[in-house]
């Protein structure tokens, strides 16, 4: 007997923790791991919970800046709209507020398709104009969209003249926010900062529309000076737009 209890004490510790091994290999074969998999989840609970609770902080200041970039964009296309409401009120001949629909990445600077047509009026040769002046003139049209030659389209050719003094030439887009006049003059009284308008000579717009600012002249040019003009309106941004139907369309 005392053989059998001194053996215990000395080899039963070793044959528990045998038997435990056993017992935890044979949960383990059983639940096909799942008992491993559910102490696991268990223990890393605590560690989960503050994880998702900082990932779900972050998704929701993310969603925050999400709302507040649009309404910032609200909110500019608002102002916007409210310019070209005054500036259509202004206007002493009807005019049509029109939404530009489409764009092309390859053409951005060439042409824009516009969200009017010839069911709202808007007949090809109409001036088209945006917040700070001319834009383009519109080249073709269905009945519920128009087509509009930018003025930055290196293609396009505006009669224009100097505010100030009235000196006259002709601009030509450059497929960027700056277009190049030349001016009909050998000694044209211009210089930076003067507004250059539409002339009242010119075949395809109204006069006195605004169209730029001079940002450097060029008296030297041959065969005749030139200067280089930033276009008033913003062209490479455009959202809305204010169409000029012609009096007399063909």
């Amino acid at each position: 007997m005392f053989t059998v209890r001194r053996k215990w004490t000395q080899h039963g510790l070793q044959i528990v923790l045998v038997s435990l091994v056993l017992l935890i290999a044979w949960l383990i074969r059983q639940t096909q791991g799942g008992a491993i998999r559910e102490l696991y989840a268990l223990l890393s609970r605590p560690f989960q919970s503050e994880s998702a609770l900082l990932k779900e902080q972050q998704l929701t200041d993310r969603r925050v800046w999400e709302l507040e970039q649009r309404l910032k964009d609200v909110e500019q296309q608002n102002k916007q709209l409210k310019i070209l409401v005054k500036y259509f009120e202004a206007q002493k001949k009807p005019v049509v507020t029109a939404p530009v629909i489409g764009r092309s990445a390859d053409e951005w600077w060439q042409q824009i398709i516009l969200g009017r047509g010839s069911q709202d009026g808007i007949a090809v040769g109409a001036a088209v104009t945006g917040i700070g002046g001319l834009v383009g003139r519109v080249v073709d049209t269905t009945p519920n969209t128009s087509r509009v030659l930018l003025v930055s389209n290196p293609s396009s050719r505006v009669g224009a003249s100097v505010s100030r003094s009235r000196s006259m030439g002709r601009i030509q887009g450059q497929g960027s926010q700056v277009a190049m006049m030349q001016f009909f003059e050998k000694v044209p009284d211009v210089k930076p900062g003067d507004v250059i308008t539409t002339s009242s000579v010119s075949r395809l717009f109204p006069s006195g529309i605004p169209i730029g600012r001079v940002q450097k002249v060029m008296l030297e040019k041959n065969p005749a000076p030139e200067a280089k003009i930033e276009f008033t309106a913003a062209i490479d941004k455009l959202e809305w737009v204010i169409v000029h139907p012609i009096e007399n369309p063909q």
